[in-house]
């Protein structure tokens, strides 16, 4: 193991797309959603311990999901829990992380990653991640895994590369699309230079600084002007400092489609972000008509293609129903069509403007 990497994992999100099981005050990445005896970060961690210690594991999270996070992974050092007093998208948290490694270990590399996604094949993603971090040590660049695709997904964004690799399975990006409509997605998968983004990201700490200096300068100079306040009592209280004058960006608006020196690894080791119930009814086990349960009393009579999430303490019979996500909590009953699975996000601001944040 290399001293000077460094994982960070991002774990800051709501995951409304999964209401009703994922909630504001305990969101999905802490949650067990494919019943395997695992929450999301629990795999994410374990995944990382393989190939870097557990004192260069970093979490990144609100301040309110403290604590969940040391009761899930009670082998991370406390100090490697950052709690952020705001939400303010990746960006700002990914200039947070990098100031404060620079401040300790100015040699280091760092790979960010989500909390909350799914990888399948443990053995080629460690080779996939190795490889990037060879690359970023001896290249000022910055390497984004891209997952070749198997379907024309509207939900994931794309990037094109080119096809001529600079080095073994490393080439240059020449776009990247945010989520686009089926149209677009089955002209992206025909063409064959198209991959998913995976949002996972690999780079030398002081190169991405370099490049918040270049493409936001504003956060950089907030940062900047606190950086001896990391790793010390002080950095809390900079921190609350800091936040509220950072823009909300993404890393990959901010800098990702800015910078000219992005590169890709075309990756295939199992992947999914878990961002909706579809993607989970993809990785579950279905029975014979099709059906995916997440549950141990759940009866299913003439239904078939259905995504059923039930409490373990509930007898739930489900019938009659066709391609429909059915998630049954203690105080909320979701029943939708799965083909409306990217407006569930819109049904939960519809509840909180109707009813208030008691079910969220």
């Amino acid at each position: 193991m290399n001293r000077h990497h460094y994982v960070v994992i991002m774990a800051g999100g709501i995951g409304s797309r999964f209401w009703p099981m994922s909630r504001q005050d305990f969101p999905k990445q802490f949650l067990d959603i494919l019943n395997t005896g695992k929450t999301l970060i629990q795999w994410t961690y374990e995944r990382f311990t393989t190939f870097i210690p557990p004192e260069n594991i970093f979490v990144v999270t609100s301040h309110e999901y403290s604590q969940i996070v040391k009761d899930q992974l009670p082998d991370l050092p406390v100090d490697n829990i950052l709690g952020e007093p705001s939400r303010k998208n990746t960006a700002t948290c990914i200039a947070y992380i990098s100031f404060k490694l620079m401040q300790k270990d100015p040699k280091a590399s760092m790979l960010v990653a989500p909390s909350d996604h799914l990888i399948l094949d443990q053995k080629g993603f460690v080779k996939v991640c190795l490889e990037a971090l060879s690359f970023v040590n001896k290249h000022n660049a910055f390497i984004t895994l891209g997952i070749k695709p198997t379907s024309p997904n509207t939900g994931y964004g794309y990037i094109q590369y080119e096809q001529h690799s600079v080095t073994d399975n490393v080439y240059k990006v020449k776009t990247f699309t945010e989520k686009p409509n089926l149209e677009l997605a089955k002209t992206f998968l025909s063409s064959g230079d198209f991959l998913w983004n995976a949002g996972i990201f690999v780079w030398q700490v002081k190169n991405i600084i370099g490049a918040f200096e270049r493409y936001l300068p504003e956060m950089y100079d907030v940062f900047i002007a606190e950086k001896d306040a990391f790793n010390t009592p002080a950095e809390k209280k900079a921190l609350e400092h800091i936040y509220p004058l950072c823009t909300n960006i993404s890393i990959d608006f901010g800098i990702m489609e800015k910078a000219d020196n992005v590169y890709v690894i075309p990756s295939s080791f199992g992947w999914s972000d878990l961002g909706t119930w579809n993607s989970a009814y993809e990785n579950l086990e279905k029975d014979y008509l099709g059906n995916a349960v997440a549950g141990n009393n759940v009866m299913v009579i003439d239904a078939s293609r259905c995504m059923v999430h039930a409490p373990e303490n509930k007898l739930f019979v489900l019938q009659g129903l066709d391609d429909f996500i059915v998630v049954d909590t203690s105080d909320v009953l979701l029943i939708c069509k799965k083909e409306k699975e990217q407006e569930i996000k819109d049904y939960v601001a519809e509840v909180k403007r109707n009813i208030g944040d008691h079910y969220l």
